[in-house]
């Protein structure tokens, strides 16, 4: 593929099953999480973990070896997502409304973050979603996550 030729087309239709380990796969090899390389690791009826494996490349602050926002940011949005399609069981298009990030503390160096994401309730149009990212004790957080995802109808 050049530079400018198009990714093939998104391989999924709206109401096809959603089995994210399949899926996850074909979504994190593509765009921002795929770039920066998102991992899944595991579900159950309505969670997702989903990991973010530490790389140089990914550093904010090089002195320091910290990861930069953005790479966790994406994490977050990504499972918080997935979260939603893994509780309803199928793909829907949907779109971010609201999702609120609260900065606990700086990534350890060198660690792979972990994102667990949950979707507690759906209604007709909106699906609310919480996660949290940790570096290997959910019990010490980097972050959390609080959303609300819309369904969109293809037209």
């Amino acid at each position: 593929m050049t530079a400018n030729a198009a990714p093939p087309p998104f391989p999924f239709t709206p109401g096809q099953a959603f089995d994210p380990s399949i899926i996850s796969g074909v979504m994190n090899g593509r765009g921002h999480g795929g770039f920066i390389g998102l991992q899944y690791r595991a579900h159950g009826d309505d969670w997702i973990e989903v990991e973010l494996p530490w790389r140089e490349d990914l550093v904010g602050v090089e002195e320091t070896g910290v990861l930069a926002s953005g790479p966790i940011i994406t994490l977050l949005d990504n499972a918080t997502s997935m979260s939603v399609w893994v509780r309803s069981g199928v793909f829907r298009p949907q779109a971010t409304l609201d999702l609120r990030l609260d900065y606990v503390r700086a990534a350890t160096p060198r660690r792979t973050v972990i994102a667990r994401a949950e979707c507690y309730r759906i209604t007709r149009s909106a699906a609310f979603v919480r996660g949290l990212a940790h570096d290997g004790d959910p019990a010490d957080p980097v972050a959390h996550a609080a959303g609300v995802f819309m369904t969109v109808e293809p037209s």
